[in-house]
């Protein structure tokens, strides 16, 4: 009975398969600490947005440091997400591919400039020995309005331009089933309507009104994120030949 090896041009196809299940897996599970941090550093971050004189009054600065450190966790996820994304679909279309790394590029320094001002009213906070309380309070107001703004344009904009992006993507490789990147694209015009109707104060951004219209978009990014940690991408054209292995390799 002859035994034969595994030859080359299997051993080569199957390690761009491998790569790509790496890479799915990463993107997937940067997706998922998304959730993971962004919501209890929004119920931590509560004292501060929620108390106009909370520079001046008592209390423990740690439950407010780390919602913080939780956003800045935030703002790494979507960074993360797109670099483990960006080998695989780059090959369905690079244009869009480097449009979705800038984007969550761009979100996640806008959620930093959000992290910073809180942070710096911490600062003020534990600085402050009793002098011009009045000016201090204005102060720190204004940098949580800064942070507000920057939560209307980072997580309340930037998903709408990931998701046309990715969502397309996803779609037209069919990397995964084609309801999850299509509930994206129906979320994605959603959120933008939200985001102009905060904008010019036609509804405020924490309400039944924003929640429902945001809601497509927390969904996509969710059911995305399950999929590429637990399944992977389906087989597609997208990936390399064989013979592209070869040469990389």
């Amino acid at each position: 009975m002859t035994i034969t090896a595994p030859t080359a041009t299997t051993a080569h196809s199957a390690a761009p398969t491998d790569r790509m299940r790496n890479h799915a897996r990463a993107a997937g599970i940067f997706y998922l600490l998304t959730f993971a941090s962004s919501i209890p550093a929004l119920i931590l971050i509560g004292p501060i947005l929620d108390n106009a004189n909370y520079v001046t009054s008592a209390g423990s600065d740690t439950r407010v440091l780390w919602g913080c450190l939780l956003d800045g966790v935030n703002a790494l996820t979507a960074v993360g997400s797109a670099v483990a994304l960006y080998p695989v679909v780059k090959r369905q279309n690079g244009s869009m591919a480097l449009g979705f790394v800038t984007s969550r590029l761009m979100e996640a320094a806008v959620i930093m400039i959000g992290v910073v001002s809180l942070l710096a009213v911490v600062t003020m906070r534990q600085d402050f020995t009793g002098g011009d309380a009045a000016s201090l309070t204005v102060t720190a107001n204004a940098l949580v309005d800064v942070r507000n703004w920057t939560f209307l344009f980072g997580p309340g904009l930037m998903p709408v331009f990931n998701a046309v992006l990715l969502g397309t993507l996803l779609y037209r490789a069919r990397l995964v089933p084609r309801i999850i990147p299509t509930v994206g694209l129906i979320g994605a015009p959603l959120l933008f309507a939200a985001f102009l109707a905060t904008l010019f104060g036609g509804i405020d951004q924490v309400s039944s009104t924003a929640f429902l219209l945001t809601l497509p978009i927390a969904a996509w990014e969710f059911s995305v994120g399950v999929w590429m940690t637990f399944k992977g991408f389906t087989p597609s054209p997208v990936l390399p030949t064989v013979v592209e292995a070869h040469q990389q390799a």
